[in-house]
């Protein structure tokens, strides 16, 4: 039988003929069905991210795996998390079947090379108290499978995140399964759409829930960022006014201090220490602002 994913839908069968606002209709209603698909695997999510949180802490790093859209996606997710948590690139990783190039153009056949994925997940040093989740749509992709299952041989953590019922051997090699039943595409088998966005909807909280856990934000405020554009500066700096109530000269001057870290201006302001000082606070305190200031930050819309 087809994966679900592959599956045609009934309720587009007529699409070719529909106006272009038919056209976006049509598709609207089928991607209002992505989030409730993706909190029927709250539990299963929350345990990914659990496990997520818990390597990282132990010194381990976050892995995904897989091929076309779904390859993406995880390079994606992974690319990210430097710029808007200050972690280091090799933090999260993703792995795609094809390398590099597969990231803008199509490499037929990668993701049906089993041997591939172990000599990508070989070559990025996956290794035992990682975490490495395979992605596939269609839950059947032999690269994802064959990354699990010698992922699980190295001794790391495994989970999949999938939009149709893996197979029983993917499953002997996962530790967690996420299986997002999103249903058949609007377009047959088009997994870029309903199963890619609900893969990244997933993805986006296991990480950001993580991120959050290890200290990354001070309440929903963004305090580990990188500021290596004009944007992310003007963030930084909006964010020391708003948390220590100065102004932007002062925030800036602040930030200089701190070498750029709006988590080191805010402590260094609030004890009113110097970095170095500050900076052991942080460490002290497992990184996490509220642990070292003893205090939330201000409220919604009180600045």
């Amino acid at each position: 039988m087809a994966a679900l994913t592959e599956r045609r839908n009934a309720k587009t069968a007529d699409i070719d003929l529909a106006s272009a606002i038919e056209i976006v209709d049509l598709i609207n209603d089928e991607d209002r069905t992505v989030a409730d698909a993706v909190r029927e695997q709250r539990e299963q999510i929350a345990a990914a991210l659990t496990a997520a949180e818990q390597a990282l802490r132990a010194g381990g790093r976050l892995f995904y795996a897989g091929a076309g859209t779904s390859g993406r996606l995880g390079v994606l997710d992974a690319s990210e998390i430097p710029p808007t948590f200050g972690a280091p690139p090799e933090l999260v990783q993703g792995i795609i079947a094809g390398g590099n190039a597969a990231l803008t153009r199509s490499q037929e056949g990668a993701e049906d090379r089993p041997e591939g994925a172990r000599d990508d997940l070989d070559v990025a040093g996956v290794r035992a108290g990682d975490f490495v989740i395979g992605i596939a749509a269609s839950g059947a992709t032999p690269y994802v499978s064959a990354a699990l299952h010698h992922a699980k041989k190295l001794g790391a953590r495994t989970a999949i995140v999938a939009c149709s019922p893996p197979p029983d051997d993917t499953l002997l090699a996962t530790d967690i399964a996420i299986v997002l039943l999103t249903g058949p595409e609007a377009v047959t088998g088009s997994t870029r759409m309903k199963a890619g966005t609900a893969t990244k909807l997933v993805l986006n909280t296991i990480t950001t829930g993580a991120m959050i856990r290890l200290g990354k934000t001070y309440g929903n405020l963004m305090v580990d960022l990188q500021p290596t554009n004009a944007k992310l500066r003007d963030r930084a700096e909006r964010i020391v006014c708003e948390v220590c109530g100065v102004n932007a000269d002062q925030a800036r001057d602040l930030l200089r201090a701190a070498d750029g870290s709006v988590k080191l201006a805010i402590v260094m302001k609030m004890l009113n220490v110097d970095a170095a000082a500050a900076r052991a606070a942080l460490e002290k305190g497992g990184g996490v602002i509220r642990r070292v200031v003893g205090s939330p930050p201000p409220p919604v819309g009180s600045a």
